[in-house]
């Protein structure tokens, strides 16, 4: 099944809040910087890459003076708004050095429900990538709440999951800051294994995954299993990968083994 990643045309990779940003929540420019350089490497190979990045609330809370992520609904969207600009700033100045053209676009749950929206952004993203522009995604936090029932995703997870199905991509690739699926937390138990192969997500399989611990992030193992199970049932397959050496993007997209992959 890893050779059949070799093939994948048009991929979705997500990158979480806490593999861009120090525990601080301050933006990590290296890693950044390094995602910008494998991403367009990628498609100057003829690869059609939707980066769908969290970080927007986690690039803000600097600016509007939080150590610790705001809790009041009011203070996210703000601190989202904020820092929203400022990652889509870094995002093209990295893109840039490498003469790569990026477009930002902000989803709400209704794109997806109002057939008109969903028509919209699908073209969209095809004309971007029919042009050769990375498309980079994240939620319309500053717009999105939790109070709206229907309106919001919840988590970035849920939302490269959707936004894979709506390109009709032939792989997601979640990063985040363990290198995969194990059969327990790997932050408590040093004995902990990593799952490389799974055939289907069953409830028992999320209900064995440990949320995250990260200070920035909203989502864990948990979210990312729920949403391979959306992928999964479009004949999708899902790769969840560590972020902490970016290049490994590379040998992923090789069909090597590495992280969990998902059927």
């Amino acid at each position: 099944m890893r050779k059949s990643v070799k093939e994948a045309k048009r991929i979705v990779i997500k990158i979480g809040t806490s593999s861009i940003t120090y525990e601080s929540g301050n933006i990590n420019l290296r890693k950044m910087e390094l995602l910008a350089r494998v991403i367009t490497d990628l498609q100057n190979s003829g690869k059609e890459i939707i980066l769908v990045s969290s970080g927007a609330i986690g690039a803000g809370m600097d600016r509007m003076g939080f150590s610790t992520k705001p809790q009041k609904i009011e203070e996210k969207q703000a601190t989202a708004a904020v820092g929203q600009a400022i990652l889509m700033q870094l995002y093209q100045k990295f893109f840039g050095e490498y003469n790569q053209s990026i477009a930002q676009i902000l989803l709400t749950g209704d794109v997806f429900t109002t057939r008109i929206k969903k028509d919209n952004a699908v073209n969209t993203f095809n004309t971007l990538m029919k042009y050769g522009v990375v498309p980079i995604v994240n939620e319309n936090d500053p717009i999105s709440t939790d109070e709206i029932e229907g309106e919001r995703f919840g988590d970035n997870d849920t939302l490269s999951a959707m936004v894979s199905v709506l390109v009709n991509a032939e792989l997601l690739v979640i990063l985040t800051d363990v290198d995969g699926l194990y059969d327990c937390n790997p932050c408590t138990n040093e004995n902990a294994r990593l799952i490389t192969y799974v055939e289907k997500v069953t409830d028992d399989l999320i209900n064995i995954a440990d949320d995250t611990n990260s200070k920035v992030g909203t989502g864990g193992m948990h979210t990312k299993l729920t949403a391979s199970k959306i992928t999964s049932r479009k004949g999708i397959h899902t790769i969840l990968a560590g972020s902490k050496n970016l290049e490994d993007l590379y040998e992923i997209l090789d069909g090597k083994e590495i992280g969990t992959f998902i059927k």
